[in-house]
C-alpha cells in the first residue's frame, strides 16, 4: 500500500474525530448559565444519539451479522447485542457508589448537599458516559473511515465529511452538560475533544494491529452494542436532564430538532 494513500486516510480519519472540536466549542460561547438552552441542547443531544443508533447504526450491524449468519440468525443476534449494550451501560449505572450517583437521590439533608451540586454532578456524570459512548462509537468509525479512504479516495472522503457533521452534535453531547456541571470550559472542551481522537485511535489500531481480526460479524455485534449504549444513556440521562432544567415541549423540540439534523445530513451523504 502506497504511503501516499495511507497518509491520505489516516488525514480523512484526523478530519472526521476533530469535528467534535467544533461541537466542543460551543462551551466557549455560552456566557452565563441559561436552563432553556441548556433543556435544548441536552434534548437535542438525545435526538441525535437515538436516531443515529436507530437508523443508521443498528441497521448497519443488522446488515453486517446478516451477510455472515443468514437474515434471521443475523437480526437475533444484532437485537441480542443491542440490548446486551443497554445492559452493560446500566450495569456500569448500577454499579456506581450511591454517593456519588447522583440517580440515587436521597434527602437533600441527609446528604448535606444542595439540590444543586446534586444537579452539577447528574450533568458531569451525563457528561462522562456520553463522552465514553461516542468514544466507543468513533472507534469503528474510524477503522471504516480509514479503510475507505485507503480503497477509494472518493468513498473515503463522503464518509469523512457525513462523519464529520454527525460529530459536531455529538461534541455538543459531551461538552454542554460538563460546562455546566463543572462550569470549566477547558475541562469541557477536553473531554469533548478527546471523545474524538478515539476515531484517530481506531484507524490506528485498526490498521496495525486489529484489521485482519474485524470481521463483518465483529463489526456488527460492536455496533448494536454501541446502538443499546447511547439509547440507554439518551433515555435515562438526556432527556430526563432536559426536562428537569427546562419545559417539557423545550426537551421536545431539542430531540426532534436533533433528529432532523441527523436525517438530513444522512440525506445528503447516502
Amino acid at each position: 500500500m502506497p504511503l501516499e494513500n495511507v497518509l491520505f486516510a489516516f488525514m480523512l480519519t484526523l478530519f472526521a474525530g476533530l469535528s467534535t472540536g467544533i461541537g466542543s466549542a460551543i462551551a466557549f460561547f455560552a456566557k452565563e448559565f441559561n436552563h432553556r438552552f441548556l433543556s435544548i441542547s441536552l434534548g437535542f443531544s438525545a435526538g441525535v444519539m437515538i436516531y443515529v443508533s436507530m437508523i443508521e447504526i443498528f441497521p448497519k450491524a443488522r446488515v453486517s451479522l446478516a451477510e455472515i449468519h443468514g437474515d434471521k440468525l443475523g437480526y437475533w443476534i444484532t437485537v441480542i447485542s443491542f440490548f446486551a449494550g443497554i445492559a452493560i451501560i446500566a450495569l456500569i449505572d448500577k454499579l456506581v457508589p450511591s454517593e456519588e450517583n447522583s440517580h440515587e437521590l436521597k434527602d437533600v439533608e441527609d446528604m448535606q448537599v444542595s439540590e444543586e451540586t446534586i444537579k452539577k454532578k447528574n450533568l458531569l456524570r451525563m457528561g462522562m458516559f456520553s463522552a465514553l459512548a461516542i468514544a466507543i462509537h468513533n472507534f469503528p468509525e474510524g477503522l471504516a473511515t480509514f479503510i475507505g479512504g485507503l480503497q477509494e479516495p472518493t468513498l473515503g472522503v463522503s464518509i469523512a465529511v457525513a462523519i464529520a457533521i454527525h460529530n459536531i452534535p455529538e461534541g455538543i453531547a459531551v461538552s454542554v452538560p460538563v460546562y455546566y456541571a463543572t462550569g470549566s470550559k477547558r475541562k469541557a472542551f477536553c473531554l469533548s475533544f478527546l471523545s474524538g481522537l478515539a476515531e484517530v485511535f481506531g484507524a490506528l489500531i485498526g490498521y496495525f494491529i486489529l484489521l485482519k481480526f474485524f470481521t463483518p460479524s465483529v463489526f456488527g455485534i460492536v455496533f448494536a452494542i454501541v446502538a443499546g449504549i447511547m439509547v440507554y444513556i439518551s433515555l435515562d440521562e438526556l432527556l430526563p436532564t432536559a426536562e428537569k432544567y427546562g419545559e417539557h415541549h423545550l426537551a421536545i423540540y431539542g430531540l426532534i430538532s436533533g433528529m432532523i439534523l441527523m436525517a438530513v445530513s444522512l440525506l445528503l451523504f447516502a
